[in-house]
C-alpha cells in the first residue's frame, strides 16, 4: 500500500524552518545581549529568553517578521526538502500546515515570506494551509513539534509524529529527531 495517496500535514516552524536558531539571533539583537546569553533550549513561549507575557512575545514576533523577514530568513532542518521530496515522489500528498497568521496586521507579510522560503528551499507541497485547528486539514498523519498541536490532534484521534525539540521534550511517542527518522516512521504506519 504505501504513502501513494496519503495526505501527510506537515507543520513549518520547528519541523522545516529551524524557527528557534533564527529566532534566537533575532532575540539577541531585540534584546540587546549576545547571542551566548540566550540558551537555545526554549520552551514554547521563550521564558527562558526573559520573555514572560503574550505582549512580549508578539512584540518580538512581530519585529521578527517585519522587521528581520524571520519566516524568509530561517534555516531549513536538515533533511525536511529530502525526504519530504521523496515522500512526494512516492505518490504522498504534501500539506503544509501552519498557525503563522496568529498575529494581527501582517498577514501578507507573513503569508508571502511562507511561499517564498518554501519554493527557495525547494520543500514539496500540494496544499498550503494557516490555520490553528490543524486536525480540520484532514490529514491521514501529521508532523507537528507543537506539545499544545500534538496533544490537540492525538486527543482528537489523528496519528500525529511529534518532531522532538527542547519545547516538547515532555510529548509521548511517536516522537522521531530527525527527518529520516520520520520517513521511516511513515513508512512503518503506511508499507
Amino acid at each position: 500500500m504505501g504513502v501513494e495517496g496519503k495526505i501527510i500535514g506537515v507543520d513549518l516552524d520547528g519541523v522545516c524552518s529551524d524557527f528557534y536558531k533564527r529566532m534566537r539571533e533575532i532575540a539577541a539583537e531585540w534584546l540587546e545581549c549576545k547571542i551566548e546569553d540566550l540558551t537555545p533550549e526554549v520552551s514554547y513561549g521563550l521564558g527562558e529568553w526573559g520573555i514572560t507575557t503574550e505582549d512580549q512575545y508578539s512584540s518580538l514576533h512581530r519585529f521578527a517578521v517585519t522587521q528581520r523577514d524571520l519566516f524568509k530568513t530561517s534555516d531549513m532542518i536538515p533533511g525536511a526538502r529530502k525526504y519530504l521530496r521523496m515522500l512526494s515522489d512516492e505518490g504522498a500528498r504534501i500539506r503544509i500546515i501552519t498557525h503563522r497568521l496568529f498575529i494581527h496586521y501582517f498577514h501578507h507579510t507573513a503569508v508571502s515570506q511562507t511561499i517564498e522560503w518554501l519554493d527557495s528551499n525547494g520543500i514539496p507541497y500540494w496544499d498550503l494551509c494557516f490555520m490553528k485547528q490543524k486536525e480540520q486539514v484532514g490529514a491521514d498523519i501529521y508532523i507537528e513539534d507543537s506539545p499544545t498541536n500534538v496533544e490537540s490532534l492525538r486527543n482528537k484521534g489523528c496519528l500525529t509524529i511529534c518532531f522532538g525539540n527542547s519545547t516538547n521534550v515532555q510529548v509521548a511517542k511517536p516522537r522521531v529527531k530527525s527527518w529520516s527518522e520520520a520517513y521511516k516512521l511513515i513508512h512503518s504506519q503506511f508499507d
